[in-house]
């Protein structure tokens, strides 16, 4: 997880995402990889790992999904930003069910 953190503080996006495919494919590793992109402005890549998520059958939380709608934010995408906002809303009412 530190290593991910690392990428995302250098900007360095993509090696964070390879790094995922090293190390354990868990929440608090996906979270830190879409915080990369975030950071690097990457909202493509960012969506492009909340939505691996599900295949992964790994849960994505509030984390998971405010670092994804912050890349939209950073690059304007502004509609994207409040489909995922809609569908966060959406996760947390199944997991209160």
């Amino acid at each position: 997880n530190s290593a991910i953190a690392a990428c995302g503080r250098g900007k360095q996006w993509q090696r964070a995402i390879d790094l995922l495919g090293i190390i354990e494919a868990n929440t608090i590793n996906y979270n830190t990889a879409i915080s990369a992109c975030e950071k690097a402005a990457e909202w493509r890549s960012a969506l492009m790992l909340l939505s691996s998520m599900g295949r992964m059958v790994i849960q994505p939380d509030t984390i998971s999904y405010s670092a994804a709608i912050s890349a939209c934010e950073k690059c304007a995408e502004w509609q994207v930003a409040l489909l995922l906002l809609s569908a966060m809303g959406l996760v947390v009412l199944e997991l209160d069910s």
